[in-house]
């Protein structure tokens, strides 16, 4: 007899077992035990003849299991109130292990659709009465921003055990329906709504932050870690960019334009690039500590556009002919580093070319300062020299810059600087020069050759300095043979042979008259027919090679005469 309350499943299977077990059942008859009983033919009950309709194939019949009344309300009843004390903080009624399979069964049983609209909107009562709890709280902007960070946490903290519990409606449910979202990802969108349905708690925590953000730019100390956490709130939410980046962005150019115009104001000029550099750097580590990174392009951008690309005029005006004079390169490689970063390099190189023409026209056009003008032209050149290669970086347009302004300033009195650098070489060329070493030498020699690029009357140069070199060779006051015939080589290299073909000339009838004097003075006739005491050295010149002199008449003294007789 099977009771009632079975289904057709259930006694079905319990017919089969019946049936095996009387298969199983042992002979009466047979004797018990002994493996004898393995091999002897199992004794079978009377049966009836079978035949066609008394033959049925045995069949397992597993009924679909119904589910118990009222199902899916308990099921849900559980996992509300365990929602509930997750939201309230209390302790759960039951483990999270069984929340997790009640959540699975509902899912397992195609009820994810109702129990994801349940747990939507059962979170969004808890989440929206959180917000709303914020609304007219402390008027203390700090205070007021640590409540909604608290806010913020436990959200954060409580949404991640429900979608723990959850997971299986992610897993089963959520992911086949399109345009769903997750569990966690609904939380956020619910968050974000009530915080949006808040004007006043969106104002007064963007407000809030942008406080602390002008009290860090002021020198005040803050909670960075506050304001990181709420900043990735906005981030988690979407609410970034608009709710909060627009409004960041205009405050900092407020905040920058005003303290642009009084530092410029009350500052010198390498004050305020210190001041401009270090805000650059500051405003970079604060997209590094708790801005957004693709915060950080429009910042520096805005922060360079009021600190230096509005004042670029000012700067120069104010400062630059002020460092050059001083020879600041710190100051003046800071200026070019901040003027690259705002495109006016250009500005900055047109600064440069008036500094050069404005600072050496005096000394050009005076007179009176002739004598000293190669030795500033060489000090001035130097200095540029310096602040190009650590001011300017080598950069080429700077470089040709000084070469056209110095080239400009050389020659504004046409001849004379040309006249000045021979008279300037043979100074450095001429013996006597004490105190100046053959190193030394050749670095002067290299350094007048780069002016000497400049000057356009290069054959005034070339009739001054042919003429110094004339008195220096047949006077013997060189300095130095082979300083003079560096000067020459240097001389060919820059203007060509032909420049130089003259000087050359010059060198050689000097070796040749060398020759000549010292051949006959190991001659027999010098030696018995000259008087003695009487020493004579003769020059053999080449006509072409030489200055040009006027004739004049030379009356010999007696000794000369009678030394002219006796030759003859």
């Amino acid at each position: 007899v099977r009771g009632g309350g079975r289904t057709n499943g259930e006694e079905d299977v319990d017919m089969l077992l019946a049936d095996q077990d009387e298969l199983r059942a042992p002979n009466a008859s047979a004797p018990g035990g002994g493996t004898a009983n393995l091999f002897r033919k199992k004794a079978t009950l009377p049966q009836p003849p079978a035949t066609a309709a008394t033959r049925k194939p045995l069949r397992i019949k597993i009924g679909q299991p119904k589910l118990p009344k009222n199902f899916e309300e308990d099921t849900w009843a559980i996992l509300k109130d365990a929602i509930t004390a997750i939201f309230l903080k209390q302790k759960l009624s039951c483990d999270v292990e069984k929340l997790y399979q009640a959540a699975g069964d509902l899912c397992l049983h195609k009820l994810g659709a109702n129990l994801y609209e349940r747990v939507k909107k059962e979170c969004e009562i808890h989440i929206s009465a959180k917000i709303s709890a914020l609304v007219g709280q402390s008027p203390d902007l700090v205070v007021f921003l640590s409540l909604v960070q608290r806010t913020w946490q436990d959200f954060c903290d409580q949404m991640l055990i429900i979608r723990g519990i959850a997971l299986l409606l992610d897993v089963k449910y959520v992911k086949n329906v399109a345009n769903l979202c997750s569990v966690w990802d609904m939380g956020l969108q619910l968050f974000r709504k009530h915080i949006s349905l808040s004007p006043e708690i969106e104002h007064k925590t963007v407000t809030g932050l942008l406080r602390l953000i002008e009290s860090e730019r002021l020198g005040e100390a803050i909670d960075k870690t506050l304001l990181s956490h709420l900043l990735k709130m906005f981030t988690d939410l979407g609410m970034y960019s608009e709710t909060f980046e627009k409004p960041f962005l205009e405050c900092t150019s407020e905040f920058y334009a005003t303290e642009g115009v009084k530092y410029l104001q009350q500052s010198d000029i390498p004050d305020y690039l210190r001041h401009a550099e270090s805000r650059l750097q500051e405003e970079h580590d604060r997209c590094i500590l708790y801005l957004e990174a693709n915060t950080r392009k429009p910042l520096i951008a805005t922060t360079e556009k009021q600190l230096l690309q509005r004042h670029t005029s000012a700067i120069i005006e104010k400062g630059f002919t002020v460092l050059m004079e001083a020879n600041r390169v710190t100051d003046l490689s800071r200026m070019y580093t901040l003027f690259q970063r705002v495109d006016a390099i250009e500005m900055l190189k047109q600064a440069l070319s008036l500094y050069i023409r404005g600072t050496g026209q005096g000394i050009i056009m005076d007179e009176e300062k002739d004598k000293d003008l190669v030795s500033f032209l060489l000090e001035f050149k130097a200095s540029l020299d310096k602040i190009l290669e650590e001011s300017f970086a080598k950069n080429e347009a700077f470089s040709n810059t000084i070469k056209e302004s110095f080239e400009h300033l050389i020659n504004l009195r046409q001849n004379r600087p040309a006249e000045l650098i021979a008279k300037f070489l043979d100074e450095k060329l001429r013996a006597g020069n004490k105190g100046t070493s053959e190193e030394e030498l050749e670095g002067i020699l290299d350094k007048v050759l780069v002016l000497f690029r400049f000057i356009q009357g290069k054959d005034v140069f070339e009739a001054f300095y042919k003429k110094d070199l004339a008195k220096r060779l047949l006077l013997g006051k060189s300095a130095s043979i082979d300083a003079e015939k560096s000067m020459i080589t240097k001389l060919k290299t820059e203007c060509g042979s032909q420049f130089t073909n003259k000087l050359e000339g010059m060198f050689k009838d000097i070796e040749l008259s060398k020759e000549i004097n010292d051949s006959f003075k190991q001659s027999s006739q010098a030696r018995t027919k000259l008087p003695t005491g009487i020493e004579m050295s003769v020059h053999v010149l080449t006509t072409g090679y030489w200055p040009t002199y006027p004739p004049m008449d030379v009356k010999l003294p007696h000794e000369l005469n009678v030394y002219q007789v006796s030759l003859g």
